[in-house]
């Protein structure tokens, strides 16, 4: 039985879609404005785990995530480099779609731009407008917080504190310092759309409630997303998706920790801020993955390169395990041993921990306990047939590589070049064999430690020599 932390009821609970085995998820997509940052990739690869989970759950998910292509941030890039917006959203929509991919992040089902769905959103604040709940000033389209009941309910926060608090902006047409933005009047050279109240854009707030109901319906099961994001951006969310829809909004709502950077927040003033791009140079999308399910997703995180480098060293256990199953299956053996391992226990033990609010650190631990395990019987077993390595191959496809995203039995073919590195190795391990057999000890030892210092350590047993592939 799958429980959630839903933080709409700040309790762990049951999940009961609405239409079972059907899913629908919303999860906030990216501001294109620049590279996307390593805090956002925790949220977008988390928010993926939990859709991979669910889909190995056996619900069919609905996954949309959405684009923020017009926004104050956009804008000012546009002015300060003399382009479209268009042209300054389109290209960073672009990168995000590329270092997502790079990432292993499964593709959305949909991923709405908030520039397509301007009628959506227009439709929306109409609705607000009769409804009582927003109001017009020339032009600019507020959303009246006091008309609300339940203004605060995700948030916990007390609107009269929010109300008495200085870091609230002041904003003289507001009739409410908590009344935010749901269309701009346009301002000189700023782009916009023809309204009921003029010539504007909307606001950022209105925008997901629009896209969300449009792709999802007015009541949907999760809405997942940064943990900054809780208050005020989807605490207005739901204050003006109810308002409109006359519906409750979301079922369960996830929210994701905050990362920091060797213990400090991330800022470019601090010289500490890294785009996911930046990251993906240096290491793998798998030990990226590793390093952020080793944690659970709604806790903070502290993010350094020595951790990070630890996550890349702890994926050779798995990519040693799969070099050697990969080897084992293309020889075919119908013939040999089948040793016992007690499969169901992993699987079994990879639900439960998964089922438990998607504890992926825990699921991280059963992976591995997995592998040493399977390598004990292969060290203590000859001759094992193929039905066996098939067996750990599924298991780790099904989990590692299919839920977490750490390991990929999809790969294409080597290259040339790396096949012909294989083959370099394979040679060096023949002369060695040779050497051996004419007693030249000294030989064989030294092409030894040469291939160990370049990360390629040798392992005799008594019918060959196999070898990994270190990281320095």
């Amino acid at each position: 039985m799958l429980k959630l932390y839903n933080t709409l009821t700040k309790q762990k609970e049951e999940f009961k879609p609405i239409n079972p085995p059907n899913v629908n998820m919303y999860v906030c997509g990216p501001t294109v404005y620049d590279f996307f940052h390593i805090g956002n990739s925790r949220s977008f690869i988390m928010a993926d785990i939990i859709r991979r989970y669910l889909e190995y759950s056996g619900y069919k998910v609905k996954y949309v995530m959405n684009i923020t292509d017009v926004d104050d941030k956009i804008i000012r890039k546009s002015i300060e480099q003399n382009k479209p917006f268009k042209e300054i959203a389109g290209k960073y929509a672009d990168y995000f779609l590329e270092d997502s991919e790079k990432l292993k992040i499964k593709k959305a089902n949909v991923f709405p731009r908030a520039t397509e769905h301007i009628d959506n959103i227009i439709t929306l604040i109409k609705e607000l407008e009769d409804k009582g709940f927003a109001y017009n000033v020339d032009g600019n389209v507020f959303y009246n917080v006091s008309k609300f009941d339940g203004y605060g309910k995700l948030s916990g926060k007390n609107i009269e504190d929010l109300e008495s608090g200085s870091r609230i902006e002041i904003n003289e047409e507001k009739k409410n310092p908590l009344d935010f933005s749901l269309w701009k009047k346009a301002k000189e050279g700023e782009p916009y759309w023809e309204s009921p109240w003029g010539n504007g854009r909307p606001g950022w707030h209105v925008e997901c409630s629009a896209m969300s109901c449009a792709h999802l319906g007015n009541n949907f099961d999760i809405h997942a997303g940064g943990s900054d994001l809780i208050f005020p951006h989807h605490e207005n969310e739901i204050a003006q998706s109810e308002a409109a829809n006359g519906e409750h909004f979301v079922n369960y709502w996830l929210h994701f920790g905050f990362l920091n950077i060797n213990n400090q927040k991330m800022s470019k003033s601090l010289g500490n801020f890294f785009t996911a791009r930046d990251i993906l140079k240096k290491y793998s999308a798998e030990a990226i993955r590793l390093f952020f399910a080793q944690a659970h997703y709604s806790g903070p995180l502290n993010f350094n390169e020595e951790l990070l480098a630890a996550a890349q060293k702890g994926l050779e256990k798995l990519t040693n395990l799969q070099r050697k199953i990969e080897d084992e299956l293309s020889l075919k053996t119908t013939e040999g041993t089948t040793p016992e391992l007690n499969f169901n226990k992993y699987k079994t033990g990879f639900q439960i921990v998964m089922d438990d609010d998607f504890n992926t650190s825990q699921a991280v631990a059963v992976i591995f306990d997995f592998v040493k395990d399977v390598n004990k019987v292969i060290g203590e077993n000859t001759n094992i047939n193929s039905a066996f390595y098939s067996e750990v191959k599924n298991f780790l496809q099904e989990t590692a590589e299919g839920v977490l995203g750490i390991m990929d039995f999809t790969q294409k073919e080597e290259t040339d070049m790396a096949t012909k590195e294989k083959e370099l190795i394979e040679l060096l391990i023949k002369l060695r064999q040779n050497a051996k057999e004419e007693k030249n000890y000294s030989l064989a030892d030294k092409i030894r430690d040469e291939l160990k210092a370049i990360g390629v350590v040798l392992e005799d047993s008594k019918d060959k020599t196999t070898y990994k592939v270190t990281v320095n």
